[in-house]
């Protein structure tokens, strides 16, 4: 006995149930020809993962049931292929006064054109950017089927994280555990993952493949690297990462057991996962809404200039316009590398000064501030009068403006609002300054997507970095070293540590105290922030949700 699997590791889009349905379809009709018999599609794959409030709209929910009769219709003639495939499933049930939802993550086996079994997700996550209870019930009990004479045991992602819905699965006379997931990537997760399967494998005593998503969705990312693993907790294969992929795995007996075989593709080194991660990001959220070019104003300081970089691996050098905006304090190094780095990358470069437009302003200005001295209302005004100019180009072409901001402005507030901060996607939201850097001497290093080797004058790498809105700027005016802020803000952002523990881990007092209190008082302008890659355990969106008026402090 050999039951041949395929793992449809597909890019989904959220409320598209026809093209997501037709994928599955295509899928299918791919994968029967090459044998397979059993066909897994992730987890909310009809409709996207996830779909939030969308859930709530009966016409929404209708439409996901249509998509899967779709599906069983399509593929009756594929003779003995089973097909799992995610979707929700239910209704609201409205009372007098209060509204129950029964409504659930589920997956559907479909077969001959008849869907032969529902089953509903029991664990239901509710950290980080899950929010599956406000939509969801859980489910109660196995589903157990049968695929090219193999008893397989269905799950869907946080099932599997836990003993009891595989120790069901195998009292109910599972063989095999198939695993379909939406598991939002960050930096180190696909290890996490791979080890708690291959625990839960062997703690259990079956095979498991893991069938995963590819693809960007608002601010998280799908990193694909669906894998198998043994009855005794090995590696049996891995998908590829990033990638669209149908990846084939072999069950075959073995005298009283069930084996599994299949290809291996070794897994990015961090700096390329990180990289890939932001790449996918980026293009899935332009074409998806629909834009077919973006723009950024290229600084000639690092963050644009990292922008800039994955925005051409992402879509193209064709694709992207970059603006330099110079202001009265505009070194003219930083004209040249951001005229050099456009050189480079092959993309339209433009020079526009905003020195007219802000000499005009402090001019209208100047009755009502009289007898004050140049602060950051000036400074300010100069970050927004590129905003306005880069929104101007935006609205005149049709270009999504990036914004270049990175995650340790975004939590101290080293930014302006409706000025650098002014756009609709920031690639690097979650990426920290010295990780800033790192990427752009990586990505100097390398050339992943054949859009040119060192993209990055070095100088941008190696100068001291500035905001340049007055004489003599550098960022360390106004804060402590990257290394020393960076270090604070993954430990009390991402991981949640206690003013005490950063003491007690050597910070110094001063440091602590000014970092978190910036943290706290900048809330306001993240909440006003475009939406970014979410690339670390704890990134400024879905899974960071502090009240703006707020007089707590520890």
């Amino acid at each position: 006995m050999s039951l041949s699997i395929c793992v449809a590791q597909l890019n989904f889009v959220v409320g598209d149930m026809p093209g997501n349905a037709q994928k599955i379809i295509d899928a299918a009709r791919s994968a029967h020809a090459q044998g397979a018999r059993l066909l897994l599609a992730p987890e909310g794959a009809i409709c996207g993962y996830i779909a939030e409030d969308l859930l709530l709209r009966p016409a929404f929910m209708a439409a996901c049931d249509d998509a899967v009769q779709t599906v069983a219709r399509e593929t009756a003639a594929l003779q003995d292929l089973v097909i799992v495939v995610g979707h929700p499933v239910g209704h609201d049930a409205r009372g007098p006064s209060v509204t129950i939802s029964e409504r659930h993550n589920a997956a559907s086996v479909i077969c001959n054109g008849r869907v032969l079994a529902t089953y509903a997700k029991q664990r239901l996550p509710n950290y980080q950017v899950f929010d599956e209870r406000r939509y969801f019930v859980p489910g109660q009990g196995a589903c157990v089927f049968e695929a090219g004479g193999v008893r397989v045991g269905l799950l869907i992602c946080e099932d599997a994280w836990y003993a009891e819905p595989a120790r069901q699965a195998k009292a109910a006379g599972a063989e095999l555990l198939a695993v379909i997931n939406a598991s939002p990537f960050h930096q180190g997760k696909g290890v996490e993952r791979e080890a708690v399967m291959r625990a839960r494998a062997r703690e259990v005593g079956l095979p498991l493949v893991w069938a995963h998503w590819v693809g960007g969705q608002d601010e998280v990312v799908f990193d694909g690297q669906s894998f198998a693993v043994a009855s005794d907790g090995t590696l049996a294969g891995r998908a590829p990462a990033f990638e669209e992929k149908l990846w084939f795995a072999q069950a075959q007996q073995a005298q009283a057991a069930i084996q599994i075989i299949a290809t291996t593709t070794p897994p990015p080194t961090p700096e390329r996962e990180l990289w890939d991660a932001l790449v996918l990001g980026l293009r899935d959220y332009v074409r998806k809404n629909g834009f077919k070019s973006v723009a950024l104003g290229l600084s000639g300081g690092i963050d644009s200039a990292l922008v800039l970089a994955l925005a051409v691996d992402a879509l193209g050098a064709g694709q992207v316009h970059t603006l330099m905006l110079p202001s009265p304090y505009t070194a003219g190094i930083s004209v040249q590398d951001a005229h050099e780095m456009a050189r480079r990358l092959g993309v339209r470069h433009d020079e526009l000064s905003i020195r007219p437009a802000f000499e005009t302003v402090k001019a209208a200005l100047a009755p009502l501030f009289a007898g004050r001295a140049e602060d950051t209302t000036e400074e300010n005004i100069q970050a927004r009068l590129r905003g306005l100019l880069l929104m101007a180009l935006s609205n005149k072409f049709g270009h999504l403006i990036l914004t270049t901001g990175n995650k340790s402005e975004y939590a101290v507030g080293y930014c302006t609002l409706y000025g650098d901060m002014c756009g609709g996607f920031a690639p690097i939201k979650d990426v920290v300054k010295t990780r800033v850097f790192e990427l752009a001497r990586w990505r100097n290093a390398h050339d992943p997507y054949g859009t040119g080797a060192n993209p990055i004058p070095e100088r941008i790498i190696t100068r001291p970095p500035s905001a340049e809105l007055r004489e003599g700027q550098t960022d360390q005016d106004s804060l402590p070293p990257y290394e020393v802020l960076d270090a604070i803000i993954v430990r009390y952002v991402e991981h949640d540590a206690a003013i005490a523990e950063l003491l007690a881990e050597g910070f110094a007092p001063a440091d602590v105290e000014r970092v978190t209190r910036l943290i706290k008082g900048s809330e306001y302008k993240r909440q006003q922030a475009p939406v970014g890659t979410r690339v670390t355990p704890r990134g400024f969106g879905k899974d960071w949700r502090y009240p703006m008026t707020n007089r707590f402090r520890a």
